[in-house]
């Protein structure tokens, strides 16, 4: 189990499978595969407009003393440039966004045949004069304290990493060894260091038994995430999702590959049962197949609608919250809200790293790509009715059995589960081989090509 001192987040710091052309999107959602089946995974939702940035980092930390973020940013940040924000609504966010299983019911063919064809704020305590001169006696000036919601918030900056590191080990901060290196290069920047602490007290005073996300809103031209102070004392590959609203469309990493998860696959149906399982092989086997260099898109879509939904879009008010503030005044109704929300497009991203495979922080841009896309699964009920009904039933129940075994194929190739142990559980032996015609149909149907 690894220990996690400092946020792995900051402000700043395939196999081609083509999707079935006889079926649009839609179908009834069954499951999702949200952030909560990777163990420690962290969270954080970008706004982004032009120079404007809001971000919000959602920490997984745990214990009763310690730092909880060390987060380099670009600028000076003031007091009511940081907020606390509500973790309920990045779940929202990563239950709207996540990859999606959905199931459909074969139609009866014989139909088809006869036919013919959807905060508030408390003052810190005043820094002792006694701290300011030992943080400048090692080149560490403190330029603000403040105390939002349940942290104390330092803005510092510093003249070389060595003095740094070594003030905020003296003052209580948990820092890992060998982070002098990393912190070196965000001063050699000109960045400032962001360093939230849990105020126990008024954490209790509050009531909260968890800890809220920080917010902090900013305007720099650098539209990145540091990532590397985070794996300076990682026991493994971190695990970091990604969720960046804009209004002009998906945002993409300029510095590593961007690419997109399998999507639109048939799937065996027993997968229903074991969709958390097959969704974490399935990308531990891409990450395998990129060498952990690669950033994954999930999810590209406008908050407009969904299809299929595996949660509702987020409403104006919990936009407004995570920092989309070019919405301005929502107009009232269900109607306006929506097509406000066409304005808001979403991204989310997935990726496993170590230091070695991204030693560089992520750089993003804005493309422009308005298209819709989600990691989407689909699963196909096979039609239960007999082989007799019509000619039709026959076509189908002879194509049946070839899907069945693609999907198998599939399902083995996304995930590495073994192919005969995939078909055992299907019962594809019983699902497509009833053959309950006739004897005398049966003797020259292939002669025949029927």
């Amino acid at each position: 189990m690894r220990t996690r001192t400092t946020l792995l987040i900051g402000a700043m710091s395939m196999v081609l499978i083509l999707p079935s052309p006889s079926h649009a999107f839609c179908g009834f959602f069954v499951a999702k595969a949200d952030t909560d089946l990777f163990n420690s995974a962290s969270k954080v939702v970008l706004v982004r407009d032009r120079d404007r940035t809001v971000i919000t980092m959602a920490n997984d930390y745990r214990g009763d003393h310690g730092a909880v973020a060390v987060v380099p940013v670009p600028t000076f940040i003031e007091r009511e440039q940081i907020h606390v924000g509500d973790r309920a609504i990045i779940d929202h966010l990563d239950a709207y966004s996540a990859p999606r299983l959905v199931e459909y019911h074969d139609p009866n063919p014989c139909e088809v045949y006869y036919r013919r064809l959807d905060s508030a704020a408390a003052p810190m305590a005043e820094l002792s004069d006694g701290a300011r001169k030992s943080a400048g006696a090692l080149g560490v000036t403190i330029e603000a304290s403040y105390t939002v919601g349940e942290y104390d918030i330092l803005i510092l900056s510093a003249e070389e990493s060595s003095g740094l590191e070594t003030w905020l080990r003296e003052s209580g901060y948990r820092i890992p060894r060998g982070a002098s290196e990393v912190l070196g290069s965000y001063i050699r920047q000109g960045m400032r260091f962001f360093v939230a602490k849990v105020n126990l007290k008024q954490q209790k005073r509050l009531g909260y038994s968890y800890l809220r996300p920080l917010q902090v809103a900013y305007e720099s031209r650098k539209f990145m995430l540091p990532v590397r102070l985070g794996t300076v004392n990682a026991d493994g590959p971190q695990e970091l999702f990604v969720f960046v609203l804009t209004r002009s469309g998906r945002v993409e990493t300029t510095n590593y590959r961007t690419v997109r998860l399998p999507s639109n696959v048939d799937v065996p149906v027993f997968v229903k049962d074991d969709f958390a399982d097959f969704y974490r092989d399935m990308f531990a086997r891409e990450v395998d197949k990129e060498r952990m260099r690669t950033v994954f898109l999930e999810y590209a879509w406008d908050m407009g609608w969904c299809d299929p939904c595996a949660a509702d879009p987020l409403s104006g008010r919990e936009l407004g919250e995570l920092g989309v503030f070019w919405l301005g005044d929502r107009p009232s109704g269900d109607r306006g809200i929506k097509a406000q929300a066409r304005d808001v497009f979403v991204t989310r991203l997935h990726l496993r790293y170590t230091d070695e495979t991204f030693p560089e922080d992520l750089v993003f841009q804005e493309t422009g790509d308005r298209g819709n896309f989600q990691g989407r699964y689909v699963i196909r009920h096979p039609w239960k009715g007999s082989r007799n009904e019509c000619r039709a039933a026959e076509t189908y129940f002879e194509e049946l059995r070839q899907r069945l075994e693609r999907e198998a194929e599939t399902l083995a190739s996304l995930t590495g589960w073994d192919l005969g142990d995939i078909r055992e559980r299907m019962e594809i032996g019983q699902a497509a081989a009833e053959d309950d015609r006739p004897w005398w149909k049966k003797l020259w149907s292939k002669s025949d090509g029927r």
